[in-house]
């Protein structure tokens, strides 16, 4: 064994991870697909809970000096921030992951993602810091990004790499269940003090409450996984370098166009996934003015749904294969966009057709997009490639997705978020495209 090749000492606890596991000669894929729902729903949980605040919280708390709308507008700009970071974090903490250890690099992104959520959570308002809280607000959520960024764990692909040949589309859309979960416990907590608290004590300290419960879950999220990345099995695939981080810019000049595609690929799904979740609940609140919870009540049933499309999309992509399911989706939200945003002024049924029939698509769609074009990485660059293209699409697709849609409709009416989901999708069907004119060449 090589230098290059021996996986960085990352400490006791990694060691000692290793001693408990060191009995189980392989992991199996139902173990790892455990400590990736764990882990995914951490980081969507924490997203989530950061979005539901960024409409019914930072408008009056950080920017009451402007109108609702505009405050709202200022609170997604901050709230794409954590997009932004999130290539800063993955350089950083691939760095990290090459000198120190994938479970040093894990323990820090996640402490600074759990401190970040929790300097939130005291964070000052306007009234007593003036523009300071937003300037703080802004600092903590670029550190949330960053931690995003560092928290990519090859989990994902080390579930890729044990699933049965045949079920590739069914352990594909594992990761993705972390989505719906963490929107479901976000919404959990903030219907529960919106519904105990009267309006002025739930702006004055009840909201603060989801951000300290983030940093409980972190803790339980990394020792699931820091349990995972220290088996012999993970370190096998670390020294036969299937998982061994490679120089991320020599990654990126060489790589650009799978990651460019990798980027391009999900974005009809990440559109979607902002407008069902963040836009409609800002939109309602400052237009429909409705009551939070009686939204909040349709997206938790939307949720639900789109756990149910999710699996859904990894039966069919094992019969079908997963590009077809993503080209097909693309298809069917193409066609959503149409009409389906114009809903969100038609009343509760109206409302109800748009969350629900939005969270199928999003199911079905998401289910698939991750790491659709990973496999056209070479194994030396497959993890470093993979974490770039999730980060990429991230911020392509979906950082400024709430901030970009409340802006269009407030301007130009609901119909030109149609406008803008249909580009999401022509961008996906394009991707798709070109990735298998491109694999049909090289064969």
């Amino acid at each position: 064994m090589t230098a290059s090749t021996t996986a960085p000492d990352s400490g006791s606890l990694e060691r000692d991870a290793r001693l408990v596991n060191a009995r189980e000669k392989d992991i199996a894929p139902g173990e790892i697909a455990i400590g990736v729902i764990i882990g995914r729903t951490s980081e969507f949980f924490d997203f989530f809970v950061y979005a539901l605040a960024s409409v019914l919280v930072f408008p009056k708390l950080i920017f009451p000096y402007v109108d609702p709308l505009t405050g709202t507008l200022y609170a997604f700009a901050v709230f794409a921030l954590a997009f932004v970071g999130r290539p800063f974090g993955t350089l950083l903490f691939l760095w990290i992951d090459g000198a120190y250890g994938r479970g040093t690099k894990l323990t820090i992104a996640l402490f600074l993602l759990g401190g970040c959520t929790m300097a939130i959570a005291l964070l000052p308002s306007y009234a007593q810091v003036g523009t300071l809280s937003a300037v703080l607000l802004g600092l903590f959520r670029f550190g949330q990004g960053m931690a995003l960024g560092g928290a990519w764990d090859g989990l994902p692909s080390l579930l890729s790499l044990n699933a049965p040949e045949d079920k590739r589309g069914w352990y594909a859309m594992i990761p993705q269940l972390g989505a719906p979960l963490g929107l479901l416990l976000a919404i959990a907590l903030f219907s529960y003090f919106l519904t105990i608290l009267s309006p002025e004590d739930f702006l004055s300290w009840g909201w603060r409450y989801p951000f300290f419960v983030v940093l409980a879950i972190n803790v339980v999220a990394l020792f699931a996984r820091l349990r995972l990345v220290a088996t012999p099995e993970f370190t096998r695939l670390f020294e036969t370098r299937e998982l061994q981080p490679s120089p991320a810019f020599a990654t990126l000049f060489s790589e650009w166009r799978t990651i460019l595609l990798g980027a391009l690929a999900p974005l009809a799904s990440f559109a979607l996934f902002h407008l069902v979740t963040v836009f409609p609940l800002s939109w309602v609140t400052l237009f429909a003015k409705e009551e939070p919870l009686q939204f909040l009540a349709i997206e938790a049933a939307g949720a639900m749904v789109c756990i149910l499309a999710i699996l859904a999309s990894g039966l069919i992509a094992d019969r079908v294969g997963r590009r077809a399911v993503l080209g097909v989706s693309a298809v069917m939200i193409a066609v959503y966009s149409g009409f389906a945003p114009r809903l969100l002024d038609s009343g509760g049924i109206g409302e109800a057709i748009y969350m629900i029939g939005g969270f199928i698509l999003l199911g079905l769609a998401f289910g698939q997009s991750s790491g659709v074009v990973n496999s056209a990485f070479p194994p030396e660059r497959r993890y470093t490639g993979a974490a770039i293209v999730a980060n990429s699409a991230w911020l392509i697709g979906a950082g400024f997705a709430p901030l970009v849609a409340l802006f269009l409709a407030s301007r130009f009416g609901l119909w030109s978020v149609g406008v803008y989901l249909l580009s999401g999708a022509i961008c996906t069907l394009g991707a798709l495209a070109i990735n298998k004119e491109w694999a049909r060449k090289q064969a």
